[in-house]
Formats: structure tokens, C-alpha cells, sequence
């Protein structure tokens, strides 16, 4: 088995439009030491994983290029992605190449290729049904590359650059405190009020204090509805916080709100940004924690 974790694997499936690069792109990929397959069928890949799994680490990093020749084939291929993306030692990659209908149909006239879809019709009839075919496979792609204007040389300079060891992507996660009365921060992408649990400033000694002082931030925490939330809060974001970074995000911010960002957002911030702390790289801020001292909540 495998001994690395999912950080450590790199498995990129290089797909897309036919005559959008994908000869090119395997290249590259051989050029940055991975171990390239041209053309692997989607009902290969199980014994191909198994494989990867029994070379002790040798075959950990891997690119396959895989084209769509009809609709069984294409459905295979989303099937083996959604068991992929479920397995928790491999992050896949979809690498998804592109190009203008115009140009797919000059190269291929340029080549005298005929198009796989229609080998006996017009270039543009095969260009249309497969761009068809490939709606979701792109929805689901973290790399779509429009070759249109794109000279082989740039290509493949860009994909050394994207894919290179010490150019992978950092995920960040922004834990913020804010206060409503304030404003919802503009570049969240989760937000959860938290202004329905027991709140610290109708205590008189505690109204000037904030979240961060350990009386604070027991007396916030010790509500058995506080540790529902967080159960239930924690739990969501260990289902959807691998998913953001499998897209690609290289950040997410999860605010955390109450009525005036200086008790109990403060002290549920610095619990969630915790929690987390060893599985991602996590930020804490507190917006706005000293706007109003003594009179925000």
C-alpha cells in the first residue's frame, strides 16, 4: 500500500476536445517525471489504482490521458472520477483542454485528420457532438486551458509551471469573527449566525471583555446548544472543506457572526479555527472586535 497521503499522490486525468492539445500535455507531464498513460480506457482504472497502490510510492505521480469516443465510454469515465473524489489517499485532478470550434476545424483540416465522432462526416459535425458529450467532464475539470491561441511552446511552459512539485497550490482557510450590526463580510463564502445562543454582554464584568478571554469564551462554550453547533458545524465543514480544495480553491472564508463581533463570534472562531489546524492552513481574524468595546456583543 501506499504509505504517502493525498498531499503526496498526483493524479491527473488530461481530457478535453480532440485536436486541443492533449499530445502536448503528456509530454509535459512526462517532462515533470510523471508516469504518463495515453489513452487508458475509464474501465482500466481500478487495476491501474491497485497498481499505483502496490508500488510502494514508485508510481505517485501520475498523468493519464483519456479521450471520449461515445457515450458509454464517457459515463464510465464520470463513475470512476466519483469513486475517486469519495477515496481519501487520492486527490484527482482533471486537466481539461479546450479550443474555438474555428480552430479545432482548421487544425484538423491542416492535418487531414477526420474528426473521431464523424469519420465520414464534416470536422465541425464530431466537434459538436463532443462538446456535447464533455459538458459535465469540463464542470467538473480544476484546469481548463483554451489552447485557441496558444502555441505548443506556451502550452506546455504552462502546464510546467501549474503542475510543477514546488508550485502546488496552498489551501487556506479564513476563520472570521464579525458583528451584523456591522455588515456581513463581502468575501465570505460560508456565513453562520450564531446570535440565537446565550450572550456574554448582558453579564455586567464580562461585557467589556472579548472571546478571547478564557472566562468569555467558557461561558460561550458551555451552553449544550453551543456544542450542538459546533458538532454540527464541524461536521459539515469536514464533508465540504476537501471538496473546496479538490476544485481548486485556494482559499475559503468561513464567517462566523453575532451581533456586534466581540463575544461570541470571537470565541466560536477561535474553537472552529482550532479544530482545524492540523488538517489545513488556517487563518483567525476577528474584524470587528474592537469596534465599540463595551458595547458590541
Amino acid at each position: 500500500m501506499l504509505n504517502g497521503t493525498s498531499e503526496d499522490i498526483q493524479l491527473v486525468i488530461i481530457t478535453g476536445m480532440s485536436g486541443a492539445g492533449k499530445t502536448v500535455a503528456i509530454h509535459s507531464f512526462e517532462d515533470l517525471g510523471f508516469f504518463c498513460v495515453d489513452n487508458l480506457p475509464p474501465a482500466l482504472m481500478p487495476k491501474f489504482l491497485e497498481l499505483m497502490k502496490e508500488s510502494g510510492n514508485k508510481m505517485n505521480k501520475v498523468a493519464l490521458v483519456m479521450d471520449l469516443r461515445g457515450r458509454e465510454f464517457f459515463d464510465t469515465l464520470l463513475r470512476v472520477i466519483d469513486e475517486l473524489s469519495d477515496s481519501n489517499w487520492i486527490t484527482p485532478q482533471i486537466l481539461f483542454l479546450d479550443a474555438d470550434d474555428g480552430v479545432l476545424v482548421r487544425r484538423y483540416k491542416e492535418t487531414r485528420r477526420s474528426h473521431p465522432l464523424a469519420p465520414s462526416g464534416l470536422p465541425l459535425e464530431g466537434i459538436m457532438q463532443e462538446r456535447k458529450l464533455l459538458e459535465e467532464l469540463k464542470g467538473r475539470a480544476q484546469h481548463i486551458y483554451n489552447t485557441s491561441v496558444m502555441k505548443p511552446k506556451e502550452l506546455r511552459e504552462k502546464i510546467l509551471t501549474e503542475f510543477s512539485a514546488d508550485r502546488q497550490a496552498i489551501f487556506t482557510v479564513n476563520v472570521m469573527s464579525f458583528g451584523f450590526k456591522h455588515g456581513i463580510p463581502i468575501d465570505a463564502d460560508l456565513v453562520f449566525d450564531v446570535r440565537f445562543l446565550p450572550n456574554p454582554h448582558y453579564i455586567d464584568h464580562m461585557r467589556p471583555k472579548t472571546g478571547l478571554e478564557e472566562e468569555v469564551s467558557n461561558y460561550v462554550l458551555k451552553w449544550s446548544d453551543t456544542q450542538k453547533f459546533l458538532a454540527k458545524v464541524t461536521d459539515l465543514l469536514s464533508f465540504m472543506l476537501p471538496h473546496y480544495k479538490r476544485e481548486g480553491k485556494s482559499q475559503l472564508v468561513v464567517a462566523i457572526g453575532c451581533t456586534g463581533g466581540q463575544h461570541r463570534s470571537v470565541a466560536l472562531a477561535e474553537y472552529i479555527g482550532q479544530y482545524f489546524e492540523n488538517d489545513y492552513q488556517i487563518r483567525i481574524t476577528h474584524r470587528d472586535i474592537e469596534k465599540k468595546r463595551g458595547l458590541a456583543t
